[in-house]
């Protein structure tokens, strides 16, 4: 068990996306301004701090993703004096704000790029320049310096005729990757984030921060059927990554200033995340993996789909419980803005178990050992967008897919039906605040189709309801903040095998809890195995009527004396 605790050990982190939170000025985008306007609902829930998705100037490719000014706000957004005013008023209300680090990648719009694509610039080697493979003509189909594949689709080396060389991109054509070999480009994203950071913000996200160091030179890896590689692993957890995480925490002060720090990482396991959180590694505070989000898929492609065993999903979260139990640091997570709704993906979107599952995906998450990520509307058991035509899409990955798949000959309802199911799109719909046809979030146009559902599942409705969605969200948090065991307590899986109940303990001192989940729509009876439940406390539940069998989707929270 860590010794010392962090502030963010305790801490709850809401994940805004701010073009789909709230909008001010009837532009169908939300903004900063209408982030500022719900600051009260943020401090009601009790989070601790929100984590902005990019804000940063962007032509928007990739929904900002794709940053072509790092020290200026998109003036889709706003200013930099509304986020100014953002950090100054969440720190009022004793949260804490997070910005997105896009750093393995910009924009081809950044003015650093720009000036590389002159094979004669001082910032040529930024980026990722290379020649055509030996033997063949630059431009020409197989010409590119390896097989390397987009994760949006394609080839990742970009033919650029004014240079007469490939750059590389592992993500968008329009998303070249740095070259972090060279330390003017290190030194010069450092001082970015001190920039930040003496604006007020308290600490990063980091977007794919294990790319950002690859092994060279690039080579040809396994290939897939369209003769390109897309194995992750091929470049990411570089050589140096340690060393360059080590001098960005050093040389921006992460560990010296108490900063909040975690990294979103690809092809990665427990021991691997160990090593980047431990407190003497001086790294990252968490890590985002990928390991729990990949168990329904039976390939390493995202759209080939397969059925989750809750065995196997308990096997891997109580890896890292265990693997990190000593060393290191879980960040918690079932949705966020590349994934789709949880309760749609994990739980039982209708009706009837809705409201039961939402809850105990929350109650699961929340009482494991770690600091839990809430994505806006989660917390509302908001649904997958129900999108039919390919025309209703904006995401880039999944226009990319549909485009890939069906040249390929698959068939378009199969390739339809697997971006409906995974779609980055299901999580970006609008934040649905009321049931008016805008759903509170614009009096305009809206960016992105706004859930048909909309007039039953808002934050107005769950605001009134004792039994809602929020209200136990509320209750969590709150659990989290009063019971030290929650966020230091050991943690030990019950039942493993059990492909119907998730059961856990969590022991700090003379503090234990027993969480009882049943994950499916079924009436499951009380197993046995668990440790006595006689003279024990129920805290919290989601159904108001107790059995000595547990509902479908009914969670349950025991307060037990410590053995």
């Amino acid at each position: 068990m860590m010794d010392r605790m962090a502030w963010w050990h305790n801490a709850v982190v809401y994940q805004i996306y701010p073009r789909s939170f709230a909008d001010s000025n009837g532009d169908g985008i939300g903004d900063l301004r209408g982030i500022l306007g719900k600051v009260d609902y943020l401090a009601e829930l009790g989070v601790d701090v929100v984590w902005l998705s990019p804000v940063y100037r962007s032509p928007m490719v990739d929904n900002g993703y794709d940053i072509s000014d790092y020290q200026d706000v998109d003036p889709m957004f706003g200013t930099l004096a509304d986020l100014d005013e953002l950090i100054a008023e969440l720190h009022s209300h004793g949260m804490k704000l997070v910005m997105d680090l896009v750093v393995n990648h910009t924009s081809d719009q950044h003015p650093w790029f720009i000036e590389s694509r002159d094979p004669a610039s001082p910032k040529r080697d930024w980026y990722l320049w290379r020649p055509a493979r030996d033997g063949m003509v630059a431009g020409t189909p197989g010409a590119e310096p390896s097989n390397a594949g987009s994760a949006f689709g394609g080839p990742g080396w970009q033919y650029d005729p004014t240079s007469g060389e490939y750059y590389l991109h592992l993500f968008a054509t329009e998303q070249p990757d740095l070259n972090w070999e060279n330390p003017e480009v290190r030194s010069a994203i450092y001082a970015m984030m001190r920039w930040w950071v003496d604006r007020g913000v308290d600490g990063f996200r980091m977007d794919v921060i294990n790319l950002i160091s690859k092994t060279y030179p690039p080579v040809d890896g396994p290939a897939a059927p369209d003769g390109l590689c897309y194995d992750v692993g091929m470049v990411s957890n570089g050589p140096r990554i340690h060393e360059f995480l080590q001098e960005m925490n050093r040389e921006v002060g992460i560990s010296q200033r108490g900063l909040f720090s975690v990294g979103e990482m690809g092809d990665v396991d427990a021991r691997q995340v160990r090593d980047y959180t431990a407190e003497s590694a001086h790294e990252l505070g968490m890590v985002i993996t990928f390991e729990h989000v990949q168990l329904d898929q039976a390939s390493d492609l995202k759209w080939d789909l397969a059925e989750l065993k809750l065995s196997k999903l308990k096997a891997v979260l109580a890896d890292y419980q265990n693997t990190l139990a000593v060393e290191g640091w879980n960040a918690l997570y079932f949705g966020n803005h590349d994934q789709p709704r949880s309760v749609s993906r994990f739980g039982n979107d209708t009706e009837q178990f809705r409201v039961a599952s939402a809850k105990t995906l929350a109650t699961t998450l929340h009482l494991l050992r770690g600091t839990p990520f809430v994505y806006q509307g989660d917390e509302l058991g908001m649904t997958n967008a129900g999108f039919t035509s390919i025309d209703q899409y904006q995401d880039v990955e999944s226009l990319g897919f549909y485009q890939q798949a069906t040249a390929m000959g698959l068939p378009e309802p199969a390739v339809l039906f697997a971006i409906a199911a995974k779609s980055r799109d299901n999580a970006r719909t609008p934040m649905c605040w009321d049931d008016s046809p805008k759903a509170g979030f614009t009096t305009g146009e809206p960016w992105l189709a706004i859930n048909s559902n909309h007039d039953r599942i808002n934050a107005a409705a769950e605001a009134a309801d004792p039994d809602s969605v929020l209200q136990h969200y509320r209750q969590l948090i709150a659990l989290r903040h009063q019971f030290p065991v929650v966020s230091q307590g050991r943690f030990e899986l019950l039942l493993a095998e059990d492909e119907e109940l998730f059961c856990f303990t969590r022991t700090w001192g003379s503090q234990r809890l027993l969480v009882v989940a049943n994950w499916t729509s079924a009436t499951v009876g009380w197993p046995d195995g668990l440790p006595d439940i006689a003279g024990a406390r129920l805290i919290l539940g989601t159904h108001s009527t107790v059995d000595e069998a547990l509902a479908g989707w009914e969670s349950r929270i025991y307060s037990l004396s410590a053995s």
